[in-house]
């Protein structure tokens, strides 16, 4: 409501059309005062003074005021679903930084992760009932339970106890053949124990191929490969792929809870992708000290990096550590720096906090 100036222009005696930016209407009534409706679905009055050009206007909604509850309802219904939309888009809005935030930390964590330890001479020592001529587990309690079978009355009655007896002794017979499967893996795994206990290379490497320690790091990098001369000491090259694996965007909530994505900073970026590079070391070493007799794994991390001396990128060595059984299980893995826990071992790594990593060269096992 207000005090304006107005155009129109005469198509009939007390009709008008008024054209605007906004939309075109129709206006009807006598000299001084008008009543229109425009294509907006407005409705205007006017109210002039004639010869000064000055109007009185009033603008009110062409929409219907509705009185049932049904309607009530329906709008009330409408609120609502606009309500769920704005919670459905902030809660997606948490999740998505809660993944994020989960990525980052398993990024940081890899090292916390390990294998069992295995006891190679405990191994070596197993033996199974059959060794002795004996019943073996499955097959004892399948004849318990056979011999423990009581028809019901309700099998009586059904006649249904026959073929109950005889899914017993169907079972008992796969116990047996369950035992005797797991006494030829037993007596399987027994000679391999023994193999490891001779330092068999051979026998090493079966255990990492049936084993597959490292199979839940493939997620985080293209593939390993092992190198074993000596029977104490293991090489292992691992393809880091960072690029795979650090995110290139930061995703954080604004105050009213939107989700916010910002490209992620350099340094933000290789500070993350140093601490993954390290954590994985850490953890490959971990694991292989855990399934097998190591005294010593050097970790070669590989990346495609620019290499200065060509000016061509190139997959080279990035990080090469050599670690030591002692000094790796007397660290708290819990609370270490992966990036600062590489100056307990000898290793070879340049890294700058804006410019991320450069080539390096690779420890030589007898070199250390």
């Amino acid at each position: 409501m207000g005090l304006g100036f107005r155009k129109s222009f005469k198509i009939a005696p007390g009709v008008r059309v008024n054209v605007s930016k906004r939309g075109v209407g129709a206006s009807v009534g006598v000299k001084g005062l008008r009543y229109s409706v425009n294509s907006r679905g407005q409705r205007r009055t006017t109210a002039s003074i004639p010869g000064t050009g000055i109007s009185y206007v009033s603008t009110s909604s062409s929409g219907r005021k509705y009185k049932s509850a049904a309607h009530s309802q329906r709008q009330q219904l409408a609120r609502q679903q606009k309500e769920i939309a704005k919670q459905e888009e902030l809660q997606q809005a948490r999740y998505e930084v809660q993944v994020f935030e989960n990525q980052l930390e398993m990024i940081r964590s890899i090292h916390k992760e390990c294998d069992d330890v295995f006891d190679w001479p405990e191994i070596s020592r197993y033996k199974h009932p059959h060794h002795t001529k004996d019943i073996g587990e499955h097959e004892l309690e399948a004849q318990r339970r056979l011999e423990a079978f009581t028809p019901s009355f309700m099998q009586q009655l059904l006649k249904t106890a026959d073929k109950e007896e005889a899914k017993l002794k169907q079972a008992l017979t796969d116990a047996r053949e369950r035992d005797t499967e797991e006494f030829k893996e037993m007596i399987r795994t027994v000679r391999l124990a023994n193999r490891i206990l001779q330092q068999e290379v051979e026998a090493y490497l079966q255990v990492i191929e049936e084993l597959n320690p490292l199979d839940d790091l493939l997620e985080f990098g293209s593939g390993f490969e092992f190198i074993i001369e000596d029977p104490k000491t293991i090489e292992v090259e691992f393809l880091v792929s960072s690029e795979h694996v650090v995110p290139p965007q930061v995703k954080s909530l604004t105050k009213t809870g939107k989700l916010s994505v910002k490209n992620m900073s350099k340094t933000m970026y290789f500070d993350i992708q140093q601490d993954y590079v390290c954590s994985a070391a850490i953890r490959i070493a971990r694991d292989l000290f855990a399934i097998l007799p190591f005294d010593t794994v050097i970790v070669h991390a590989l990346d495609e990096i620019l290499d200065t001396v060509t000016g061509k990128t190139g997959t080279l060595p990035i990080l090469s550590v050599k670690f030591d059984r002692h000094t790796l299980n007397s660290l708290n893995f819990e609370a270490i720096d992966c990036s600062d826990s590489m100056a307990n071992f000898p290793h070879n790594m340049k890294f700058k906090k804006t410019q991320g990593f450069a080539p390096v060269e690779k420890l030589e096992a007898a070199g250390v």
